[in-house]
């Protein structure tokens, strides 16, 4: 079934199989398709089309082809249809695909490519069709757990020391950080990247209300407060480290009453107990590191 990740906007439950089904908007980069399903034990293979279209005579082009298959060995094959003739497979043997378990697919369209993963660990990229043409898409808007309905018609920040997202990116939010408040970071980590920060601050005091410092080169994701001129104690506990070089990630940070809740590419990784009180007075967003930022919202 194709989902959205955690909102109930363009949900479709169940479905019979196969399933075909559209949504009137484009797909563009930074958008995501969720599937959530079970592999049955007597299954041969499975597989997810983006389309362009759903003409059978004659068949319309598939611009992304995703089909795990179990008959011989395990593997993932991905390929592409264009003028009714299959291009070339790229084959997989390294896949997270089981038979009789539960798996969550995670497709995020980037400008050159589609990067796929399953359960935010493996990595499947391919692009060889137009992204314009296909139909099917979807957008995950908060964190995991959160009871705000947001759209992402919302303004974008700007940054305050450039017009470009070059790093470090300092920005003032388009209004002050409270319950109920999100943001929303898209990025490319560096292939060689070591690790980046994306912090909260209040301008008025200087203190660093939330720490996010993903460091690649040991998997840890690290969350700390610089208060009072003096660093907190740091926070490392963490499920799934969500990053790997190379990858194209959505981080989302959702101010709750009590806490900041964080997710990545649509799954849940964190929460963080407010230290700094004044919610309020946090007004300005830091990021910096080994990243190529694309785009920073707010609302």
């Amino acid at each position: 079934m194709m989902l959205s990740l955690n909102n109930l906007q363009n949900v479709i439950y169940n479905p019979v199989i196969p399933y075909v089904g559209t949504i009137p908007e484009q797909l563009e980069p930074g958008t995501l398709i969720v599937i959530r399903g079970h592999v049955p034990c007597d299954s041969d293979r499975f597989q997810v089309d983006l389309q362009c279209g759903s003409s059978v005579k004659p068949r319309a082009d598939v611009a992304f082809h995703f089909n795990p298959r179990f008959k011989w060995s395990d593997c993932v094959v991905c390929n592409t249809l264009k003028n009714e003739k299959w291009g070339w497979e790229e084959i997989t043997y390294d896949t997270p695909f089981k038979k009789e378990k539960s798996f969550e697919i995670v497709i995020m369209v980037l400008k050159d490519k589609f990067q796929v993963q399953k359960s935010g660990t493996s990595q499947f990229p391919s692009n060889r069709g137009d992204i314009s043409k296909i139909v099917p898409r979807t957008v995950y808007t908060k964190s995991k757990g959160s009871t705000a309905n947001h759209s992402l018609t919302c303004a974008k920040i700007l940054p305050t020391n450039c017009l470009s997202k070059t790093l470090p990116f300092v920005a003032r939010l388009n209004s002050s950080m409270g319950p109920g408040r999100t943001v929303v970071i898209k990025g490319e980590v560096n292939t060689n990247a070591k690790g980046f920060n994306v912090d909260l601050i209040s301008g008025k005091s200087k203190d660093i209300a939330l720490h996010l410092n993903p460091r690649l080169n040991i998997k840890a994701f690290v969350r700390n407060s610089f208060l009072h001129e003096s660093w907190g104690e740091e926070e490392r506990n963490i499920t799934c480290f969500p990053f790997s070089p190379g990858m194209y990630f959505e981080m989302i940070i959702y101010c709750d009453v009590r806490e900041f809740k964080v997710a990545v590419n649509g799954v849940h990784s964190l929460e963080y107990k407010h230290r700094f009180k004044e919610l309020s007075n946090i007004d300005t967003l830091e990021i910096d590191g080994d990243i190529h930022l694309l785009e920073v919202r707010s609302w």
